[in-house]
């Protein structure tokens, strides 16, 4: 403490020598001493991307989102990444992310931290997005928040049409399917998926409804070409529809009753178009698992009377 108290005595007396060591500080600038108490207070961050590999040079990231006027949030957000730095001796290199609504968005007075907004910090404002075409299919995802509603739909629908693959559908819809219900929250997750048309408009065109319905046209081929390609069509078409419908009750099922077992996804993936349609209709009066269960065996009895 007494040799901190010696340089703060020397730099104050001699406001020249902070100006030789800081190019932005005038020779003539003086300064008050003070030691102010900082103080605690819990600080939570919003989200801290962790590098799985331990080569150095990859940054730890500080991302968050901040959607609404908040004239504290650069403080909390560079005292948060401080702190977190300090408490756990990072030695990393840091990075910080801050997805924005707009340019015009009030998150109070920058000056204090221009210069790691400029260089250490990348800020994407998502209002910039509605003006652009051609993004990625992450950047579209992210354009769709902030997409008007009236042009929403239009987009969410282009966004699942590009997908390749079963498990890149699984993904995005939940996205999809997430952002709408908080752009719409008086309507449910039922009618959010009837206003994107999923059983039609949104698997049949897919890459991957599209790559399901080739492989059924090859096997079909092999019978015979002119009838092997109606059959390749038809089987195609009809294990492309029953894989998406079967995910999309999954899905829900999920949501009403809670986590679904293997076994149980799996009886689900085996039903008939029919079935599936009619397990869509009756779990929307499910309240837990037993209800299911009990639907299985009703289509038992049914089919063995």
């Amino acid at each position: 403490m007494k040799t901190d108290k010696l340089f703060y005595r020397i730099f104050l007396s001699q406001p020249s020598l902070i100006a030789e060591l800081l190019s932005d500080i005038p020779e003539d600038c003086q300064f008050e001493y003070s030691a102010p108490v900082v103080k605690e207070k819990e600080i939570r961050l919003d989200g801290l991307l962790t590098p799985v590999s331990e080569n150095p040079d990859l940054p730890i990231i500080f991302l968050e989102a901040q959607m609404q006027r908040d004239q504290e949030f650069y403080g909390r957000y560079f005292s948060g990444l401080f702190v977190y730095l300090h408490q756990y001796k990072i030695t990393r290199l840091w990075r910080g992310l801050l997805i924005l609504r707009d340019r015009s968005q009030d998150l109070g007075s920058e000056r204090t931290y221009q210069t790691l907004l400029n260089k250490q910090v990348q800020r994407l404002y998502l209002d910039d997005l509605l003006t652009q075409e051609n993004l990625s299919p992450n950047l579209a995802i992210l354009k769709l928040i902030v997409t008007p509603e009236n042009e929403v739909v239009s987009l969410a629908q282009s966004i699942l049409g590009g997908i390749e693959t079963a498990e890149e559908f699984r993904q995005k819809l939940d996205l999809v399917e997430a952002i709408l219900v908080n752009k719409f929250p008086e309507l449910s997750i039922e009618e959010i998926q009837k206003m994107l048309d999923l059983r039609e408009a949104d698997i049949t065109k897919t890459r991957f409804y599209q790559e399901v319905l080739q492989i059924g046209r090859r096997e079909g081929e092999q019978i015979g070409r002119r009838e092997g390609e109606q059959i390749g069509r038809r089987e195609g078409e009809q294990f492309g529809l029953q894989i998406g419908e079967a995910n999309m009750v999954i899905r829900q099922l999920t949501r009403r009753c809670g986590s679904l077992t293997p076994p149980q996804m799996q009886k689900v993936r085996s039903l008939s178009l029919p079935q599936l349609e009619s397990l869509g209709e009756a779990l929307l009066d499910f309240k837990n698992v037993a209800d299911l269960e009990n639907w299985f065996k009703s289509i038992v009895v049914q089919k063995h009377p």
